[in-house]
């Protein structure tokens, strides 16, 4: 499995590549490519076909969650398609695979739009849709994991804004929150775009559903912004007692908590431009 970073907070130094808050990863596996996340805008296409990469003949977009800063791109990437289909282009229709609950309405306390522009119906005419609180195998060794066990008792336990649903607006505790991973012949490799569901539920739900204890790497948004202590020691205990070999924090993880996290595992760094192999 090859992973490339199309868009993080970071650019990696001498590489000409755009970054912004956002996330964006294109995955190879054999002769599948998959799309995680799309970042905040268009910024994923430019760097894509910067670095060769193909998004006209991608089989998948997955979405980590709902917020805007991972599916921002969205409008772009149909916009893109419906160019191609104007000018002729072969392109496929990728698989839109989600949880349920990403494409609703969902805004901070104060009433501002943090969710994503582009909602379920029209997603559904552009792509085929298949959201799902069921792990999906997208090949044989990767698997988005839908919706998460949220088991331990420091992570998710304050609202991201508010979300709106059948009728009612209610705190976002961002249910919709999932991740991949991938197994390989060492260990997991857990791909994640905000961890909001909370980085080591998202591993013990990993370890569940692959049926894997070894974790080798997780690379992603740790959803570690200026934490409460008591978060960021039960989260750096969890990673050391699973003798998780790397980590490759990013996005939304601070540098305190970067520091906090090297004394458990072997942190390294991520930028526009990264590319990581497994077999």
């Amino acid at each position: 499995m090859k992973l490339t970073v199309l868009v993080d907070n970071n650019t990696i130094i001498d590489r000409y590549f755009y970054g912004e808050p956002g996330v964006s990863y294109f995955i190879e596996d054999e002769d599948i490519k998959v799309l995680f996340d799309v970042g905040y805008s268009k910024l994923y296409i430019k760097n894509a076909i910067k670095m060769g990469l193909d998004i006209k003949n991608i089989d998948s977009v997955v979405i980590s969650h709902g917020h805007n800063d991972h599916t921002g791109g969205l409008f772009d990437l149909i916009k893109f398609y419906t160019e191609c289909k104007i000018e002729k282009i072969n392109y496929n229709k990728p698989k839109l695979i989600a949880h349920p609950l990403a494409f609703l309405d969902k805004e901070t306390k104060e009433g501002e739009e943090i969710g994503s522009l582009i909602k379920e119906d029209k997603l559904r005419q552009h792509f085929n849709t298949n959201l799902s609180k069921d792990p999906i195998w997208l090949t044989d060794k990767l698997v988005f994991l839908g919706e998460i066990e949220r088991t331990n008792d420091f992570e998710n336990k304050t609202p991201i804004g508010v979300v709106k649903h059948k009728g009612e607006t209610r705190d976002d505790y961002v249910l919709d929150d999932s991740a991949l991973a991938y197994k390989t012949e060492k260990g997991l490799i857990i791909i994640t775009g905000c961890s909001h569901a909370g980085i080591c539920n998202i591993i013990e739900y990993a370890k569940k559903v692959c049926k894997e204890d070894r974790i080798l790497d997780v690379i992603g948004g740790f959803h570690l912004l200026d934490p409460d202590e008591k978060v960021i020691q039960a989260t750096c205990k969890y990673i050391k007692q699973n003798n998780i070999k790397d980590i490759h924090p990013c996005h939304c993880t601070d540098l305190k908590s970067k520091i906090a996290l090297s004394k458990s595992s072997n942190l390294k760094e991520v930028g526009v431009g990264l590319v990581l192999e497994y077999k």
